[in-house]
């Protein structure tokens, strides 16, 4: 049902207007023109084979997209502002300062940080700290279809470095493009490390969103908003156990902000969860062994969601031994398994005398699964609902809440170390002026200097409200070298494939496009399908194994000769397989320089990758043992 046909509600005066998504997310990517938009629901249709990449194999920009609604007093949505109605001039500020701010050794509000060794400032020869800084400043546009200005002022150490782009689509809504996805260091040194390169920069950004808003000749107050431009997508419908909105969600419940619902929605609280878990089979070999289609406890499976979703007094027992395989901190302490099979923010190689070793699921939603095994839910299950695929059709009601929700579930908030498109600050109730929105510095506020190094005792400042760049610049520099250190399997003799880092944004095995071609060719005995089904590819191997660090290279040096994960139908002439499996594609790489290389469209799968245990980012977690 479109947004337009629902009933309006009681009260139709806008007297204020707010920006949807409070927080947008877009993702750097180095096709030259081509990009897409960002999730802005969240159970978005499966896109074409080859929908994330352009013609020549680069990958395509993903945008964030941000509209304005207009409220009531009771701050309901009475309409969308768009040029239809309204007069919109969109203001938008991008900064990338990581190399400009400390050092990431370790989440700062935990208590493993006063062990940590010191945060220092990156870069700390370089007496100027405004050359390590790219901040081209704010750009404004308005009106419908405007190909808007480029943030493309700002410079590292002497150097013009481009970080995106505004746009508006054919209704004045705002469209923020970030980076090419490039990376460099001003003398040419080569990354050595996963997180603190020095001398080296990259494309990513962040910055505040705001808009001017005519509505009927008067001007509105206007709720702002933050876009975060992060890291290309490389599994575009997976979403980790615990999202960024899961964690923000409970962040807010946990302070009175939110109220805690009485009882969990099985199709919204409980499903996801389980859902999730089963759904990281196509990223990670030990999820697919466990929680996948043929797996130890195949959750996404039609028989077994029934079960999970019954409420019945006889399955009491059952859902409480499931719950009881949720990690819990002040049981399960360094433990490696339980579920959700994740590394923590104190992760350690070997594993730290610390329950942040591994992850657990946010606090709500393991009181959720507490009231669940008891019985104690909404017993809701919608097999047969079919959720809404795009925006128009959400009721208008329901659209910014859905626009913020579908753009954080496909943020990570796994282990902050650091992280994907943000870290720790994340969680700090401090950082926002409402629920899920960030709070902004005032324009000219100069952010004072917190000293040479920075410690647990003075995050207040920083993590209090924000100016552009102030939320990426916690990141790795560059991501490149994050996302190619951050795998599975650490410790070989406990599991090659468990626990993980990110797997639903940086895979870690992957369904190969051989394994796929056997799985769907009807000619072969069905054990040999079966097999091949089974079968997963290093994600890395375009990489090569010589070793770490020319690994961390070569990814700076073409993002996108990486796979991409993409849904692709499953075979049907046998019902002993998925009607839909997700494959790796990875077309010929494309070089720095956007020449293609000849390399065939596919790589062989046997690979055997380097010793993680000897790795910069293990040995300098071991430095976090208490």
């Amino acid at each position: 049902m479109s947004a337009s046909s629902q009933a309006a509600p009681a009260d139709t005066t806008i007297v204020k207007a707010a920006i949807y998504p409070p927080i947008g997310v877009a993702r750097v990517g180095n096709s030259v023109s081509d990009y897409y938009l960002g999730p802005e629901v969240t159970a978005p249709a499966a896109e074409a084979p080859g929908y994330y990449r352009d013609q020549s194999g680069a990958i395509k920009r993903q945008a964030a997209r941000f509209r304005v609604y207009g409220l009531n007093a009771a701050g309901q949505p009475v309409a969308e502002l768009t040029t239809a109605n309204a007069n919109i001039e969109w203001h938008v500020a991008l900064a990338n300062t990581k190399a400009a701010w400390y050092q990431f050794q370790i989440a700062l509000d935990i208590p493993e940080a006063a062990n940590a060794q010191p945060s220092f400032l990156r870069n700390m020869a370089v007496a100027d700290r405004s050359l390590l800084a790219i901040t081209p400043g704010e750009r404004c546009v308005s009106g419908p279809a405007t190909e808007g200005p480029r943030f493309d002022s700002g410079s590292f150490m002497g150097t013009k470095v481009y970080l995106g782009e505004l746009r508006t689509d054919d209704m004045g809504r705002l469209i923020v493009l970030g980076g090419h996805g490039k990376s460099a260091s001003w003398n040419g040194a080569r990354a050595i490390t996963f997180a603190n390169n020095e001398g080296w920069h990259d494309d990513t950004s962040d910055g505040p969103v705001r808009a001017t808003v005519h509505y009927q000749g008067q001007a509105l107050p206007v709720d702002p908003a933050w876009v975060i431009v992060a890291p290309p997508d490389y599994a575009p419908l997976q979403k980790s156990v615990r999202t960024m909105w899961d964690l923000m969600r409970d962040l807010f419940v946990s302070s009175g902000k939110l109220a805690r619902p009485e009882q969990p929605s099985f199709e919204n609280d409980i499903r996801p969860i389980f859902e999730r878990l089963s759904g990281l089979q196509w990223v990670n070999a030990g999820f697919a062994a466990a929680f996948g289609w043929d797996g130890v406890t195949p959750f996404s499976r039609a028989e077994w969601m029934r079960q999970l979703a019954s409420a019945d007094d006889s399955r009491k027992e059952w859902r409480k031994v499931i719950y009881n395989q949720f990690r819990q901190f002040e049981r399960d302490a360094w433990a490696p398994s339980p579920w959700p099979w994740l590394y923590g923010d104190a992760m350690a190689v070997p594993p730290a005398d610390t329950p942040r070793q591994n992850a657990a699921l946010s606090d709500l939603q393991l009181r959720f699964l507490g009231q669940w095994a008891d019985g104690d839910f909404i017993a809701d299950y919608a097999p047969d609902a079919t959720p809404a695929r795009t925006i128009d059709e959400v009721p208008l009601a329901q659209q910014p809440d859905m626009l913020l929700r579908a753009a954080m579930e496909f943020c990570l908030a796994d282990a902050f170390h650091p992280g994907c498109e943000m870290t720790w600050p994340m969680r700090q109730d401090s950082m926002y002026m409402a629920p899920f929105r960030l709070a902004h510095q005032p324009p000219g506020w100069v952010e004072p200097d917190y000293g040479a190094v920075l410690t647990p005792d003075n995050i207040g400042g920083p993590c209090s409200a924000q100016i552009a760049g102030g939320v990426t610049r916690w990141m790795a520099v560059p991501w490149q070298t994050d996302t190619a250190s951050c795998r599975s399997g650490y410790q070989k003799s406990y599991d090659p494939y468990v626990p993980t880092f990110w797997p639903a944004r940086v895979p870690n095995q992957v369904m190969s496009r051989q394994a796929y071609e056997t799985v769907m060719n009807p000619e072969l005995p069905i054990d040999t399908r079966l097999a091949a089904f089974a079968r997963r590819a290093s994600w890395l191997r375009p990489l090569g194994n010589t070793s770490y660090e020319d690994q961390i290279n070569n990814l700076i040096d073409d993002i996108a000769q990486m796979g991409v994960v993409e849904t692709r139908p499953g075979p049907k002439d046998v019902s002993a397989f998925p009607s839909e499996l997700q494959v790796e594609q990875l077309p010929p790489p494309v070089s720095a320089h956007g020449v293609l290389k000849a390399a065939p469209a596919a790589l062989p799968e046997a690979f055997e990758d380097i010793d993680l245990e000897g790795t910069e980012k293990a040995r300098h977690l071991r430095r976090h043992r208490s």
